[in-house]
């Protein structure tokens, strides 16, 4: 208990250094296809992958907590993902090739002996649908990061409860490293997490939930799974029912997520953040109730306030339409944040 209070510590602090350290250098990184500067440089994926896997590194060089092959490997496997992300940062990468990395890198680390392969292919599938919806949350300032954070501790507690004490100290060490990242993304960020940090985040506690969920049965280990990353599942619906409503591809990028639609009810950044923090909060305690079998039936409520969530906030105009003092349709999260900036002073 001792080593696990050390190691999050050192992940926070030292996730929090390297993201002021590495913020100067991430400025000099341009958008792919923009001759501008980031208005915030994605220093906070490199720093939140490099707190977390060398806190990791020293619980096994030292032999205070070995991690075991099949985390190492899962560790490893992420941070290949969030390499992936690193790259998509920095060049232009297609969303389906980063989809196809991500479910190779997920099929490396499936323990298909437990789950057989059918359940092995779907757990496959929804690692890589997590991971690439953390990178779709990663639209406002924080909201990732505080989300990854409930969703760690919530993975964290369903492994302690099934005493795996590596996958539990594992996710607390994610957490603290993105609560240090957080120091420095609170709106107004500073630094972003971008598509390395988003990847990385999503994908990690989706495997590890994966790891604490086998033995059970498919269709409860389905509702833990979608309690515990309803907040990124219900952006991802959103956004997928919006665009088809409204004949625009999925590829299209536009300010229609869950962040933007609450901006234009008149939240402020921080209370988007907070909002959907409750949110994820709410669907985390479900999600580990449950897994403790002390609440069977609170996954069908976290369904139910997805879909109402939803349904109200389809209702907000988004496309083609002007904020407030004539700021016109956007179609990217750096764009929002840089005119939500430039007006707010």
């Amino acid at each position: 208990m001792l080593y696990g209070i050390a190691a999050a510590t050192t992940a926070l602090l030292l996730t929090a250094a390297l993201a002021a350290l590495l913020r100067r250098p991430a400025l000099l990184l341009r958008p792919a296809g923009s001759r501008r500067r980031r208005a915030v440089p994605p220093a906070g994926g490199p720093a939140l992958v490099l707190g977390t896997c060398l806190v990791a590194a020293a619980g096994r060089w030292t032999g205070a907590a070995p991690l075991g092959p099949e985390l190492d490997r899962l560790l490893t496997a992420a941070a290949a993902v969030a390499a992936l992300g690193l790259v998509a940062d920095v060049r232009r990468v297609r969303t389906r090739f980063v989809a196809a990395g991500t479910a190779v890198a997920a099929a490396c680390v499936v323990p298909y002996d437990e789950t057989g392969v059918p359940g092995g292919l779907l757990a496959v599938g929804w690692i890589t649908f997590v991971a690439l919806a953390f990178r779709a949350l990663d639209h406002a300032d924080a909201l990732a990061g505080t989300v990854g954070v409930l969703t760690a501790f919530g993975v964290a507690a369903c492994a302690a409860a099934e005493v795996m004490d590596a996958v539990a100290l594992l996710m607390s060490v994610l957490a603290a490293a993105l609560a240090g990242f957080l120091i420095h993304n609170w709106p107004p960020a500073r630094v972003g997490l971008g598509a390395c940090g988003s990847l990385f985040t999503g994908f990690l506690p989706a495997a590890a939930a994966v790891f604490t969920r086998t033995g059970h049965g498919l269709g409860s280990s389905a509702g833990v799974l979608f309690a515990l990353t309803a907040v990124a599942g219900a952006d991802v619906l959103l956004v997928v029912l919006s665009r088809r409503l409204a004949g625009r591809a999925l590829s299209r990028g536009g300010p229609d997520h869950l962040g933007h639609r609450l901006r234009r009810l008149g939240l402020t950044a921080q209370g988007v953040t907070v909002v959907l923090g409750v949110g994820a909060l709410a669907g985390v305690l479900v999600g580990v109730l449950t897994h403790l079998g002390l609440a069977e039936s609170g996954v069908f409520w976290v369904a139910a306030g997805v879909i109402v969530a939803v349904l109200a906030l389809l209702r907000v105009p988004v496309y083609g339409v002007r904020g407030p003092r004539g700021v016109p349709e956007v179609t990217s999260s750096s764009q929002v944040t840089r005119r939500l900036r430039v007006r707010n002073g």
